[in-house]
């Protein structure tokens, strides 16, 4: 694997293989693994973020890399130079993997057809296209949580329209067996024609009342060009989940949020840090995703390396 571009460019197998390597991670939470010692990463974040930037960082770092932090607004860019040539500066000083946040569909797919950039490109979310180490992250918590993702029932509800999470989802939880329902305000939907034929339109009470996972998407306020609802109550009355709406979740169904949330619009408040939600350690869990994600790009991965080190010891 030399980049991660997206979900749809994997298949069962390697998400599969991802997550193994990030199970690894995740059972050592304060542990500092070494691999990428003395080798150079660079982040850069075209839009704001704090999870994603700051996740990326701290795997980076808990691997032994040097990390280097773009700042757009002080960079080259806001002199006329591309992305592209950006990126082949980097290279050309020895940075070897570039993490890369997005509000530009198809950017990933330009980067990767250019014959002359060799460095790893990871997808730290593309516009309204895919946010593939979001997805992987929300796909190990669910395995930690229902012991596996074959045959489990999950509902994504809210701003379908505008969400990469989604876009993401939308290929990697059929791809392993979880059927995928999804529902929100007619005019957040995406156009149903396009949608695999596997995943349901839902009503939000069926939705949240037979989900084993209910993940609830922001309203992304920044992305609409005029006021959906007349307020935040509105929306959260019809199409958020509330206090009512939870007590009528499964028992051992979790609420996930791949954040930043909208308390009392998308989720009650309450709920956020209630006894189903898992939302924090998702975010626990994005870091040990994202150095699966980084070492397999560069090292082939955890057994990899250990390999080449018992090798090296004899």
């Amino acid at each position: 694997m030399k980049n991660l571009l997206g979900i749809k460019h994997l298949g069962k197998d390697e998400i599969e293989a991802i997550l193994r390597e990030a199970e690894y991670f995740a059972a050592r939470p304060n542990e500092q693994i070494d691999l990428l010692q003395g080798r150079f990463v660079a982040n850069l974040f075209f839009e704001a973020s704090t999870r994603t930037r700051f996740s990326f960082e701290v795997a980076e770092k808990r691997l032994g890399a040097h990390v280097l932090n773009f700042s757009d607004s002080s960079s080259s860019t806001t002199k006329g130079e591309t992305i592209y040539d950006t990126l082949r500066t980097l290279e050309s000083m020895g940075v070897e993997t570039a993490v890369i946040r997005t509000g530009q569909n198809g950017l990933f797919h330009e980067l990767a057809n250019e014959p002359n950039l060799n460095l790893h490109l990871v997808n730290a979310g593309e516009g309204t296209m895919e946010h593939p180490t979001q997805c992987l992250l929300d796909l190990l918590t669910m395995k930690q949580h229902h012991g596996g993702i074959q045959g489990l029932q999950v509902a994504i509800i809210g701003d379908l329209r505008h969400s990469r999470v989604l876009g993401s989802h939308l290929d990697a939880l059929p791809k392993l067996g979880a059927k995928l329902m999804i529902t929100g305000p007619d005019q957040l939907m995406r156009d149903q024609t396009a949608l695999p034929e596997d995943v349901r339109v839902v009503g939000m009470e069926e939705a949240i009342a037979t989900a084993d996972v209910v993940m609830m998407l922001r309203v992304q306020l920044e992305r609409h060009t005029g006021h959906l609802f007349s307020s935040k109550e509105t929306y959260h009355q019809a199409y958020g989940l509330t206090r009512e709406r939870a007590a009528m979740m499964k028992p051992n169904a979790i609420i996930m949020h791949p954040a930043p949330f909208n308390r009392g619009v998308e989720i009650d408040g309450q709920l956020v840090e209630g006894e189903q939600s898992v939302i924090f350690p998702q975010v626990t869990n994005g870091v040990a995703v994202r150095m699966a994600v980084i070492a397999k790009l560069m090292t082939g991965g955890i057994s990899t390396w250990e390999s080449s080190l018992k090798m090296a010891n004899c």
